[in-house]
Parts: structure tokens; C-alpha cells; sequence
């Protein structure tokens, strides 16, 4: 069969102040109806602006400076602003990244979701809206005649990204392109989104392009995936080869990176060399030399073709990794299956952190003026928890859990509304003056968003010195010196005190933030959510980065996620958190791989897993988050737990022990929920 689109040879460029950038040159990939193709690599690899460049979306100054784009028989590259009108939306679908940012913040739902339709068709108004209430139904919008009259604000992450895939599919285009539409979701949602997709684009027969930089999305649901370095294709192949055997070193050390292989092991994780090249001056050999632990001297200076040992699998190398000639890929070892030693064990001896019995409550009101309190947040409810002395405390759960707020109120930005949080046996909630001075110089909060969180009127340096200044720490001099320790210990050079946080890439602006948390040489560092937006190769960077700290200063870190296989690898024990309560906590290996609480065991099912092979789970946790003002009775978790009974509505369970140092809050905890399921099953059919 033709496909639905094919880029040939396409070259995209954009004009800078100070030169011509080549994001995208000379790649050549084409999807099938009903075929889903993952763009996969690091940030600035070019996977977006080829996206963009095949919707003629470019930023100022870009231009498609040669090669053809198919859709059809017809060249995109070719078409004038009228023709393109008549493609976007209607031909071509698309789901940005940001739902928030992407949706008219002034007009409802439902006239957004038809607004192309309104554009490419002749129905009326009213057709318009029953078109658009049935969309928002067809991707699971729940109530989706109310909800149509809401507006974004009123609606979650996960149900505005619903919006956003609703309003491309409206005209039934023949290719959707779906860039990065997860990486700023929980994993439950994450799941729930990929899934509409996936089912859509078999129940449609669309033609899907998904760009991404997670490895575990493209692993169980694309059918072929290109892994794009420096603008141009490094290798092109079927999902299980690639996974299976990859023969590109790029590919290799991205699977490599992945936390989940060194779980077990508690190996430092790989993370590539170096930095991508300068698109405005590429080199003249494989862009990926600098970085690639095989270069020789025929790679600086000639660059490889794409070729193939076997047919449909393409990679661009002189020196290929992996078995040549090698068709079926399950013969392969894969890397996630090599052994190693076991984890590390949760540290012994005296806590440094106590949180016992922590509540906080926000007031919800009502009026400009009056502000007439209406309601009550239930952020935490009475939340226990401890931290050794050079321990990493892992904290997951879904956005809304309270975990943040539990971070926040440790570190002294929020005051709780009752309970105890105590570092070395120093009750942290009643203290003043000097005191409380030295309580913020013993904790710090590293933020998940570094580029918002330092100040960017303000260099490095300055940021650097800043809470050295405010606690009056060293002369001028000695605060220099610390400044320029304190970049050494992150791995960025001296003279990066003198640059501006605009100048930095994601990972290094959260070296940054790490080195500004050392600045007063802290016992506790709170961690929320430092790696969720990073690549994985950036993102192994910074886990050992923070393990080598941890090891060094003997730093302990409660690290605050909601992706478990990054908590796994780094963390020695796991808190489970839901709706503001603690529903299971225990060592790590044991609650990754033992959970006893449903909705931990929906959070291990949810997560993609860098593996075609692994059984596609099809459980997970399924709904919407209740509203925190008006929790469930009982168990919280009931209105969306598969093994909920009478008793969990009006009693609410109790953390219990199930092994050393394991405990879940749970009134059928897993092993006996499968038994009693499987009792009911029984009876009823056997009446």
C-alpha cells in the first residue's frame, strides 16, 4: 500500500542572527495507514521540528529548504498558504504537548473541539455541537454534554489533553501527529491517553506519527520507531528489532541510560558524553563521533549513509553495535535482562526525618472582597513517615496526592495545620529567630521546573552566592571560592558563574538547582519531581549526579515522582501516596515488586516499560482523582479500587505490617483481594 506520508530527503532550515540553523536534513521516513511511528531522541535532535516542518508550522525564519512531503500524492513542501488550510485539521491532526497553552482559554470546550469542523465543512450550528459532544464521548470525556460548556481551566491535565485529541480527530484526518502529548502527565493519565490513541488509530485507520523522548511509550505501542540524532535519521527499524537489537551506538547507549536497567543492580547508570552538535555549524563526519565510545578516525571525517544488514532495518554507522544479519530479535539478549548484584538495603539507625501525624488543610473561598470561606482542601490527612541518615525516601503518587505539600511543609514553605516534623529529634514546627534560620539552612527543596525557580535577571554566580549572603556566610572572597566548589560539584566549568540561566540546557540548569540546594551544606534535600521533564540520557546524568552527592556528603533526600522505575533505582524505600493519605510504604524492591495495595499495583501497571515484549497491562488506575474538598469516606481510594466493598466506604483502613518494614492501608490487601474476587467468581457460578 502507498502510505499516508513520506518525507523525502527533507531539509528544513532556520535563519538566526548569527547563522543558519539545520535542524532537519536529509531525512527520508514514511507512515502506513493505521501504523504508528515512534520519533524518538534527545532534546534539539530535530524529532519536533520535523513534525512542524511536515504541518508548515516553522518558527520565524524556518523554511523547507528542499525534499518533498508526501501526503497522498500531494507535496506539502510545495503547497501555498490557501492549500495548506485545507490540510491542517482536516488532513492532518495534531495534539501539542501543552493542552493548557494550545486551548483558547476564552471559549468552551465544545466550540473548540468544532471549530475545524466549522472551518472544513458546511453543518450548522447545532450539528457543529452534537459533532462535538459526540468526539469528547469517543475519547472517554466523561459527562461530555456538561463538560462541553466548561472551559480549560475548569478541567484536568489529563481531560484537557482529551480536548486537545477530541478537536484533532473532529474531521477524521488521515494522519495524526502527536508530539510529546504525555510527558507532562501523571503515568495513570500517561496510560489512559496512549491508550485512546492506540485504539482510535485502529478503530480509524489513521496513520500516527508519536514523538517522544520516553523509550517505554515507543516500546509498547509503536510499530516502527526512528531514532533521530542531530537532524537526521540514526536508525530506522520495526519496534522489536530496534529494542531487540539495536545497531546504532546512539540507540544502544539511550537503552543504556534507562533507570530500570540498573534497578536491581544499583549500577551507575550510563549517560552519554558530551552535549549534541552545533546544528549551525554540523560536523563534517557522524554527528554522534565526539560522543560515541567506537569513533575512529574514518567517522570525524566521513559521514555514514543510512544501510541495512537486513531488510526494514536501517541504521547509519561504520562501526554498528548489536549481531549483524540477525532477523529475529528474540534471539537477542536484551540489555534490561542482564544480572547484577542486589539493590542496596534501606540504611539503618536513628531517623533524621520524623513526620508524624502531618494534616494540611487550604481554605477554599469565595468573593473578591469578602473572601468567604466555603469549603476546606484536605491536601494531607495524617501522614507518618521516617528517613534514616543517608537515605533516599522515595514519595509517588498522582498530581493532587499531597506529595509536593508534604516536600513543602518539611522544608518549611508551608505551615502545617497540625502534626510533628522533626530533623535529629528537633521539633521543626514551633521554631523562631535563629532557629528557624538554621532549620532553612538544614533543608532545601530542589524544584522540578529549574528554569522557573532561578532568577533570570541574575547570573549564576549571584544565584549561587545568594543564600550564602543571606545567612552571612564567609567574606566576598570565600563566597567566590564556594561558588566556583559548588560548580565543580555539579560538573559545570567556573566560568559558568558568569552566564545567565537562558544560556544553560534543562540539564544543566538542574545542576544549578542542585548546586544552589548544597550552597549551605544541608542534612535533608527535598527533590520534587527533578527529572520528569528530562531526557533519558540527560536524566541518567543527574540521578547519578545525585547519588554520587548523596554519597559524598552523606546527604539524605526525600525524592518526591510519579515515576516509579526512577524512584526504584534511586531510592531505598518507597511512600505510596493517595489523596493525601500514605497508603503503602516499605523497601523498595519489596514494594515494586511485592505491592499489596491496589493502587500501587495500578501505578507499577501504568508505567511503559522500555520492553515490546512485556505483556501489555491492561489494568492500571482507571477514573478520575476525587475532588480533595469533599474526599471519599473510608478508604479514598474505594471509588476507583476493582476489589472495593461495603466496609471500605465506611471504614477507613489502617497501615498494617505485611514483612519488615512493609505496611499498606488496605482492607483487602492484594493477595487476599485475588482470593476473595476469585471466591465471588465461584459462588456465582455456581450459584
Amino acid at each position: 500500500m502507498n502510505p499516508v506520508l513520506r518525507l523525502e530527503d527533507l531539509h528544513t532550515t532556520i535563519d538566526v542572527r548569527d547563522g543558519v540553523v539545520h535542524p532537519v536534513d536529509g531525512v527520508t521516513l514514511d507512515v502506513g495507514r493505521g501504523e504508528l511511528l515512534g520519533l524518538v531522541g534527545e532534546s534539539g535532535c530535530g524529532k519536533t521540528m520535523t513534525a512542524l516542518s511536515i504541518l508548515r508550522l516553522l518558527p520565524s525564519g524556518g523554511r523547507i529548504a528542499s525534499g518533498r512531503i508526501l501526503l497522498g500524492d500531494d507535496d506539502i513542501a510545495a503547497m501555498t498558504p490557501a492549500e495548506l488550510r485545507e490540510v491542517r485539521g482536516k488532513r492532518i491532526g495534531t495534539v501539542f504537548q501543552d493542552p493548557m497553552t494550545s486551548l483558547n482559554p476564552s471559549l468552551p470546550i465544545g466550540r473548540q473541539v468544532s471549530e475545524p469542523l466549522e472551518l472544513h465543512s458546511t453543518l450548522s450550528r447545532r450539528e457543529l455541537h452534537e459533532r462535538a459532544v459526540a468526539m469528547l464521548e469517543l475519547v472517554g470525556l466523561p459527562d461530555a454534554r456538561k463538560r462541553a460548556e466548561d472551559y480549560p481551566h475548569q478541567l484536568s491535565g489529563g481531560m484537557r489533553q482529551r480536548v486537545m485529541i477530541a478537536r484533532a480527530l473532529v474531521c477524521e484526518p488521515e494522519l495524526l501527529i502527536a508530539d510529546e502529548p504525555t510527558t507532562a502527565l501523571d503515568v495513570t493519565v500517561q496510560h489512559q491517553i496512549l491508550e485512546l490513541i492506540d485504539d482510535l488509530r485502529r478503530r480509524l485507520g489513521m496513520a500516527v506519527i508519536l514523538v517522544t523522548h520516553d523509550l517505554g511509550v515507543v516500546a509498547g505501542r509503536a510499530d516502527r520507531v526512528a531514532v533521530m540524532y542531530a537532524g537526521k535519521i540514526a536508525e530506522l527499524t520495526d519496534t522489536r528489532r530496534l529494542f531487540g537489537n539495536p545497531r546504532h551506538p546512539y540507540t544502544e547507549a539511550l537503552f543504556e541510560a534507562l533507570p530500570e536497567n540498573s534497578a536491581e543492580s544499583g549500577e551507575k547508570l550510563y549517560s552519554i558524553p558530551g552535549l549534541p552538535p552545533d546544528l549551525r555549524e554540523p560536523p563534517a563526519g557522524c554527528r554522534f563521533a565526539p560522543r560515541c565510545r567506537y569513533a575512529s578516525e574514518e567517522c570525524v571525517e566521513k559521514e555514514p549513509d543510512l544501510r541495512a544488514d537486513v531488510a526494514g532495518h536501517e541504521y547509519a554507522c561504520f562501526h554498528p553495535v548489536g549481531s549483524a544479519g540477525v532477523d529475529e530479535p528474540s534471539a537477542v539478549v536484551r540489555v534490561h535482562e542482564r544480572a547484577g548484584a542486589p539493590a542496596s538495603e534501606p540504611a539503618a539507625g536513628a531517623p533524621l526525618l520524623e513526620v508524624e501525624n502531618l494534616v494540611k488543610d487550604f481554605p477554599v473561598t469565595k468573593g473578591a472582597v469578602l473572601r468567604r470561606r466555603t469549603g476546606t482542601v484536605s491536601a494531607v490527612a495524617g501522614v507518618s513517615f521516617s528517613v534514616a541518615a543517608g537515605e533516599t525516601f522515595g514519595l509517588v503518587g498522582e498530581s493532587g496526592c499531597g506529595k509536593t505539600t508534604v516536600g513543602r511543609a518539611v522544608v518549611g514553605l508551608d505551615e502545617p495545620t497540625s502534626g510533628h516534623i522533626r530533623i535529629n529529634g528537633t521539633e521543626l514546627t514551633s521554631l523562631h529567630g535563629a532557629e528557624l534560620r538554621q532549620r532553612h539552612r538544614d533543608t532545601h527543596l530542589v524544584f522540578q521546573d529549574p528554569y522557573a525557580s532561578l532568577d533570570p535577571r541574575m547570573r549564576v554566580g549571584a544565584i549561587l552566592a545568594e543564600p550564602l549572603e543571606i545567612h552571612g556566610v564567609g567574606s566576598r572572597a570565600q563566597r567566590s571560592a564556594r561558588v566556583r566548589e559548588l560548580l565543580g560539584e555539579v560538573g559545570l566549568p567556573a566560568d559558568a558563574a558568569q552566564r545567565y540561566p537562558h544560556e544553560f540546557s534543562g540539564g544543566q540548569r538542574q545542576r544549578v538547582g542542585l548546586a544552589r540546594a548544597l550552597a549551605l551544606a544541608p542534612k535533608l534535600i527535598v527533590a520534587d519531581e527533578p527529572v520528569s521533564a528530562l531526557d533519558v540520557s540527560v536524566q541518567a546524568q543527574i540521578l547519578n549526579l545525585m547519588n554520587d552527592l548523596r554519597e559524598r556528603h552523606g546527604l539524605t533526600y526525600v525524592f518526591i515522582s510519579h515515576d516509579l522505575s526512577v524512584v526504584r533505582y534511586l531510592a531505598q524505600r518507597i511512600g505510596v501516596m493517595y489523596l493525601g493519605k500514605l497508603v503503602e510504604t516499605g523497601p523498595a524492591a519489596e514494594v515494586h515488586g511485592n505491592p499489596r495495595h491496589p493502587y500501587t499495583r495500578g501505578l507499577i501497571d501504568t508505567v511503559p516499560v522500555a520492553d515490546p515484549w512485556a505483556a501489555r497491562q491492561s489494568g492500571g488506575v482507571s477514573g478520575e482523582l476525587p475532588s480533595a474538598i469533599s474526599p471519599p469516606s473510608g478508604c479514598r481510594f474505594r471509588t476507583r479500587c476493582p476489589f472495593a466493598q461495603e466496609i471500605c466506604a465506611a471504614e477507613e483502613p489502617v497501615l498494617r505490617p505485611f514483612g519488615a518494614g512493609h505496611e499498606a492501608a488496605c482492607h483487602f490487601p492484594l493477595d487476599a483481594a485475588r482470593e476473595h474476587d476469585a471466591t465471588k467468581v465461584y459462588q456465582g457460578e455456581n450459584g
